[in-house]
C-alpha cells in the first residue's frame, strides 16, 4: 500500500486531518464485489492524477484546488482492520483530529458514528450522499441498514439525505417516521444546486457536530460506473464537490468518509478520479480550529 503524497507529517498528534483506509467489504450484499480495494485505489488515483511530475528527478508538484490552498498537516495512517475502525476513530478523535475514512462498504459510517457519538456523548447530523437511503430495519448490520443501525447516534431532524433514487418501500417509511428530509437529484433540479445548499446548511446549525458521508454511487453511473450498486440520473461530479465545498468550508465537521468504490467496474478509472478529486477538495476545504 503506497501512502498519500499529500501526507506531509509523521504521527496522528501532529496532524489536523487523520487519513485511514478499510479494505472491508464484509457486510456488502451487492453482486459487485471490489470495495475491499477501493481505499489503495483511491490513494494510487489521487498520487498518479493530482501530482504532476516536477522538473527535478522525483519531485513530486501538487495540482492546487479550485479554491482554497491545502495548507493543513495530514497524516495517511494506513489501513486498518474492521475489528480495529472503531478504537481508530475514537482515539484519533479524543486528540481533536478530522478523520477521513476511504472504504469499503458503506457499513463503516456505522462504525465511525458509534465511536464519535460515544465521545462526544451525543448524537451527531449527518450528511448522507447516497443513490440509496440505506434505511433497511427488517435486515440489520449491512451496508443497506447504516440508517437503522446508527439511529441512537444521529439526529435526524438535522441531518439530510442528498442524492437519494433508489428506495424500498420500507426505507421510505422510516424516512418519514424519523422525519429525516431528503433531496433528490431531481428535486435538485427544479429547486437550483444554492437553494438546496443553503437549506442544507441551515439544517445543520453552527453548533452541530457534523459527520459527512459520501456513497460514490450518488453520482450518476454513466459517469461514474465503479460503484458496488450503479443507479442512473445521479448527481454529476461538479454538484457534488460544489456541496461538498460547501459543508467543508462552513459546517463543524466531526468525520467525512468516502465509500463503495468497486474498481473493477470502473470506466478508464473516471469514478476514482471523482473520488481523488473529491477528497482533495474535501481537505483543501474542511474548517480547522486554530492551532495554539
Amino acid at each position: 500500500m503506497k501512502r498519500l503524497l499529500i501526507s506531509n507529517v509523521r504521527s496522528v498528534s501532529k496532524a489536523d486531518i487523520v487519513i485511514i483506509g478499510l479494505p472491508d467489504e464484509s457486510k456488502s450484499d451487492s453482486y459487485r464485489s471490489g470495495a475491499k480495494n477501493g481505499p489503495d485505489v483511491l490513494r494510487s488515483t489521487y498520487n498518479e492524477s493530482l501530482y504532476f511530475d516536477g522538473d527535478a528527478p522525483g519531485k513530486k508538484i501538487p495540482i492546487a484546488p479550485m479554491s482554497g490552498f491545502i495548507d493543513k498537516r495530514i497524516f495517511d495512517f494506513g489501513n486498518v482492520s474492521r475489528k480495529n475502525m472503531y478504537s481508530s476513530v475514537f482515539s484519533i478523535c479524543s486528540k481533536s483530529k478530522i478523520p477521513i475514512i476511504l472504504g469499503g462498504d458503506h457499513s463503516l459510517t456505522t462504525i465511525a458514528l458509534r465511536a464519535i457519538k460515544d465521545l462526544l456523548g451525543k448524537k451527531i447530523s449527518l450528511l448522507y450522499f447516497d443513490a440509496h437511503p440505506d434505511f433497511l430495519s427488517t435486515i440489520k448490520d449491512f451496508h443497506g441498514s447504516v440508517l437503522s443501525d446508527s439511529a441512537d447516534c444521529i439526529d435526524f431532524r438535522r441531518s439530510m439525505l442528498i442524492g437519494i433514487r433508489a428506495s424500498e418501500p420500507e426505507e421510505l417509511q422510516n424516512i418519514n417516521k424519523n422525519g429525516l428530509e431528503f433531496f433528490t437529484p431531481f428535486d435538485i433540479v427544479e429547486k437550483g444546486i444554492t437553494t438546496v445548499t443553503k437549506r442544507l446548511l441551515s439544517k445543520c446549525t453552527s453548533s452541530s457536530y457534523v459527520y459527512l458521508s459520501i456513497d460514490l454511487d450518488c453520482v450518476d453511473s454513466g459517469i461514474a460506473p465503479g460503484v458496488s450498486v450503479p443507479s442512473a440520473c445521479g448527481l454529476m461530479p461538479m454538484e457534488l464537490i460544489y456541496f461538498i465545498k460547501k459543508i467543508c468550508s462552513n459546517l463543524r465537521i466531526v468525520g467525512l468518509d468516502i465509500v463503495e468504490l468497486s474498481p473493477k467496474y470502473d470506466l478508464n478509472n473516471n469514478t476514482a478520479n471523482i473520488g481523488a478529486r473529491l477528497l482533495m477538495e474535501a481537505i483543501a476545504s474542511l474548517s480547522i480550529p486554530k492551532r495554539k
